[in-house]
């Protein structure tokens, strides 16, 4: 089994701009890093996407932070069923007053 290489956000960065300068292949530039060419462009593509906040954090999120989101959707569920409910009442009494 491979074990999937870690790479530093600085390399990261670095191969990127390599790629972006145009001066040699994308295949050029994998093999002279020893990464694949497919993983390039898929950090080139997180550059553009992202901006500086790109290759940040660990990947997962933390067990606190997942309870954290799972706290949040319940609470928005329960908010937008209350929104919906004044809806429906606030069209009902507006009927109502004609």
């Amino acid at each position: 089994m491979v074990r999937r290489g870690r790479y530093p956000k600085e390399f990261k960065i670095e191969a990127v701009r390599l790629l972006n300068s145009g001066d040699k292949p994308a295949s050029e530039v994998a093999m002279e890093l020893g990464v694949k060419r497919t993983l390039l462009y898929r950090w080139r593509d997180q550059v553009e996407e992202k901006g500086k906040a790109v290759f940040s954090g660990s990947g997962r999120p933390k067990i606190e932070q997942l309870d954290e989101v799972s706290r949040l959707k319940r609470e928005l569920r329960e908010v937008t069923e209350e929104r919906d409910i004044l809806k429906k009442a606030a069209a009902y009494f507006a009927k109502n007053l004609k």
